[in-house]
C-alpha cells in the first residue's frame, strides 16, 4: 500500500541532502580558490571530476539499478558521498589537504550522485500513484528550491565562520541523515529478473534504454537541451566564482546570497506546475515554459560592481521560474511514458545524454578562463544557459505531443 507517510520521508531525505549539496556547491569550489588558491583551470578540472561519473558508468548504471530494489541503492550512494566528504575537513585540519584529493571527493561523490539520482527519479511511481506523478514530482521540486534558496546563503555562512573546507561537513552529515530516513521509506518495488551475465547483454540493454530516449520525440528534444544546459551550467561553475569572488572580490556570505536569487523563481514555478499542467497540459506547459526560460537569463549579463550585482539575482530568479516548471513537466512526462521496466536504463540514458556535457563544460571554462578573464566565462556560461532551451522551442510540436494528466481517483491518495 502506498502510504503518504513514505511518501514524507522520501520528500524530507530530498530536502535535507539537498541543502548539504548546495553547501557543497559553494564550499567545494570556494576551499579550491581560498584555501588551495586554484586558478581557472584547476576550478574546470575540479567541475569536471564532479561529472565525469555520467560519462563513465551513466549507462551501466541504469541497467544495475533496473536489476535491483532501488531504495537501498539510495541509502549506499547517500552512505558513499558522506564518508568521501568527510575526509576533506581531516584533511584541513592535519594540514594535508591538496587539489588532488578535491578531484577524487568530487569523483566519488559523481559516482554516488549517478546511482541516486538514476534510482531517485525510477524509484518515485512506486511511492506515489501514477496520477499524482506531477504533485509528487513538484513537492520534490519545491523541496529542492527551498534548499536552493537557502543552501548557497548557509554554505556562505559557513565559509566564513568555519573555512570552505570545514563547511563540507555539513553536506556529509546530510547525506547520513537522508540514508537513515530513505531506510525507513517502503515502496512497492518489484525488480526484473537479473538476466544472464555477460557484457554483450549488458551493452544490449544500455542500448534499449537509448534507443526508448531517441524513439519518443519529446524526450528526444529534450535531452539535447539538457546536455546543452549543463555544460553551460559547468562552464558557471567555473565562471562565477572567478568573475563575482576574485575579480568583484565578492565575499563568501555575499556569493551564496547571490546563487540563492534562482531558487527564489524556481520555488514558485514548481509550486505552479500541477496546476499548470492541469490547466494547459504537459506539453504545453513544458514548451511554455522552455520559450520563457530562452529569454530571461540574458539580463544578467549586465552584472557588475556595485549596484549592477542585482542583475543576476533578479535574471536568476525569473530564469528559475520557467527551468523549474519546465524540468517537472519533462520529468513527470519521462515517468508516464516509460515502461516501469525500462525507468532505470531510460533515467540513466537522460542523464547520460545531459549531464555527461558537464565535465566537458567545466574544460572549456578553465581553458577559456586561462585565456580570457573571469568576465568572458561567466558572459559565456550565462548566455550558453539561456540559449540551451532552444532545442526544444524550435519544436513546437511538442505543445500538443503530451496529453494533460489523468484527474485523481481518489484524494486519500493524494501525496502532498
Amino acid at each position: 500500500m502506498r502510504s503518504t507517510p513514505d511518501f514524507w520521508r522520501f520528500v524530507w531525505a530530498n530536502g535535507v541532502t539537498q541543502m548539504g549539496t548546495q553547501v557543497t556547491t559553494v564550499a567545494l569550489p570556494l576551499a579550491a580558490v581560498l584555501a588551495l588558491h586554484a586558478g581557472a583551470l584547476e576550478l574546470g578540472l575540479l567541475s569536471a571530476a564532479q561529472m565525469a561519473a555520467f560519462l563513465l558508468v551513466g549507462l551501466p548504471a541504469g541497467v544495475w539499478v533496473d536489476r535491483v530494489r532501488r531504495l537501498p541503492v539510495l541509502v549506499w550512494s547517500d552512505l558513499l558521498r558522506g564518508l568521501a566528504l568527510v575526509t576533506v575537513p581531516l584533511a584541513a585540519w592535519a594540514g594535508v589537504l591538496t587539489l588532488p584529493q578535491l578531484y577524487a571527493v568530487a569523483l566519488i561523490l559523481g559516482f554516488g550522485t549517478v546511482f541516486f539520482d538514476v534510482a531517485h527519479m525510477s524509484v518515485l511511481p512506486a511511492v506515489v500513484p501514477e496520477d499524482r506523478l506531477e504533485r509528487g514530482n513538484s513537492a520534490l521540486e519545491v523541496t529542492r528550491n527551498v534548499t536552493l534558496l537557502a543552501g548557497p546563503g548557509v554554505g556562505g555562512w559557513l565559509v566564513n565562520l568555519l573555512t570552505a573546507p570545514v563547511a563540507l561537513l555539513a553536506d556529509s552529515v546530510s547525506y547520513l541523515v537522508s540514508a537513515l530516513l530513505l531506510s525507513r521509506v517502503r515502496a512497492e518495488e518489484r525488480p526484473a529478473e537479473r538476466p544472464e551475465r555477460g557484457e554483450r547483454r549488458l551493452r544490449r540493454e544500455m542500448a534499449e534504454g537509448l534507443a526508448f530516449v531517441v524513439r519518443e520525440p519529446v524526450l528526444r528534444r529534450v535531452a539535447v537541451g539538457g546536455a546543452l544546459v549543463m555544460a553551460a551550467n559547468s562552464i558557471c561553475a567555473v565562471g562565477f566564482p572567478l568573475y563575482l569572488v576574485k575579480e568583484l572580490g565578492v565575499g563568501p556570505g555575499a556569493y551564496g546570497l547571490l546563487l540563492s536569487g534562482a531558487a527564489c523563481g524556481a520555488l514558485a514555478g514548481a509550486a505552479l506546475v500541477p496546476w499548470l499542467t492541469a490547466r494547459f497540459g504537459t506539453g504545453a506547459t513544458l514548451y511554455g515554459s522552455a520559450v520563457l526560460a530562452t529569454v530571461l537569463y540574458l539580463p544578467a549579463l549586465a552584472t557588475g560592481p556595485g549596484w549592477r550585482l542585482a542583475f543576476l539575482p533578479a535574471a536568476g530568479a525569473l530564469f528559475g521560474a520557467a527551468s523549474s516548471v519546465f524540468g517537472v513537466a519533462q520529468l513527470s512526462h519521462r515517468q508516464r511514458v516509460t515502461p516501469t521496466h525500462l525507468l532505470g536504463r531510460v533515467n540513466a540514458a537522460m542523464r547520460f545524454l545531459m549531464w555527461g556535457a558537464f565535465p566537458l563544460g567545466g574544460l572549456l571554462g578553465g581553458a577559456l578562463g586561462e585565456r580570457t578573464g573571469g568576465y568572458a566565462v561567466f558572459a559565456v556560461g550565462v548566455a550558453a544557459l539561456g540559449l540551451a532551451h532552444l532545442a526544444v522551442v524550435t519544436a513546437p510540436r511538442i505543445r500538443t505531443a503530451t496529453a494533460p494528466p489523468p484527474r485523481p481517483r481518489c484524494a486519500d491518495r493524494d501525496p502532498a
